[in-house]
């Protein structure tokens, strides 16, 4: 089934008709994320930590006590959802990247429990892979020719090298399409100085970059340059879900890497 998808980034206002579907507590406290995105713009109530309330609708993916939720009890939660869209069908749902946030599950954990919900969804671009049936083929292997063809100066910093976009600075490779397209999701990717929920990335960003100095880069601090130029590297780990140490094998030509549906 294909649906359609949104860019992540904070939304404060939705057509009537669409409601905004966000990861809750069981006690209802709206207080960070999307959670206080729902409280204060889309209707969501304090208290109430499941299901619909003016135009939001609450998943619960932590406990009364602020702590995470086992997948199978989110999945249970996520199952109410199925049947209330598709008793609801001419209502559309915004589904924000729910259970990723505080709740510390991966991309890959939570989208499959959506898999086969019924087509008024609307999901983050993030969920594709693992909600349409002819994922597999827009996520090829990763290789180092591949990644060295896009994760460069000449790309990342196209405007110093006599581009015009990311998109004309790719057409100078031989990158496949498919594989263009995926630069582009990576490259278009914000998280310096800060990603699209609005989460400074700093640390973590200055962490990676020092784990990859030396090794295979050599960049003088944490310059502006050397944090948009690790950013970019984030996010196609984020994007294909591996760590570093993969990506130190990858960049140096001893492993290939899958997207986690084709593992």
């Amino acid at each position: 089934m294909t649906y359609q998808y949104h860019d992540e980034s904070i939304v404060t206002e939705l057509p009537e008709d669409t409601v905004f579907v966000f990861g809750s507590n069981m006690a209802g406290q709206h207080g960070s994320g999307a959670a206080r995105v729902a409280s204060q713009h889309f209707g969501a109530v304090e208290g109430v930590g499941r299901g619909w309330a003016g135009q939001s609708f609450a998943i619960p993916t932590l406990n009364e006590h602020i702590q995470q939720m086992p997948l199978s009890q989110i999945e249970h939660y996520v199952e109410d959802f199925k049947i209330y869209a598709k008793n609801h069908p001419k209502m559309k749902y915004f589904v924000t990247a729910l259970g990723c946030g505080i709740a510390g599950y991966k991309v890959s954990e939570i989208a499959p429990l959506f898999k086969g919900i019924y087509h008024n969804v609307i999901f983050p671009e993030s969920f594709k892979p693992y909600v349409e049936d002819n994922a597999v083929s827009q996520f090829p292997t990763l290789t180092q020719k591949m990644v060295q063809s896009f994760i460069n100066d000449e790309v990342i910093f196209y405007f110093n090298h006599g581009s015009d976009s990311f998109e004309d600075a790719l057409d100078k490779t031989d990158l496949s399409n498919a594989e263009k397209a995926i630069a582009l999701i990576v490259l278009n990717e914000e998280l310096y100085p800060r990603d699209r929920y609005g989460r400074g990335r700093d640390h973590e960003l200055s962490d990676i970059l020092g784990k990859l100095n030396g090794k295979i880069f050599n960049m003088h601090g944490n310059s502006e340059g050397a944090m948009i130029f690790v950013s970019v590297i984030v996010a196609l780990m984020e994007l294909y879900d591996f760590d570093e140490q993969d990506f130190i094998k990858l960049w140096r030509g001893e492993k290939n890497i899958d997207h986690p549906i084709n593992r």
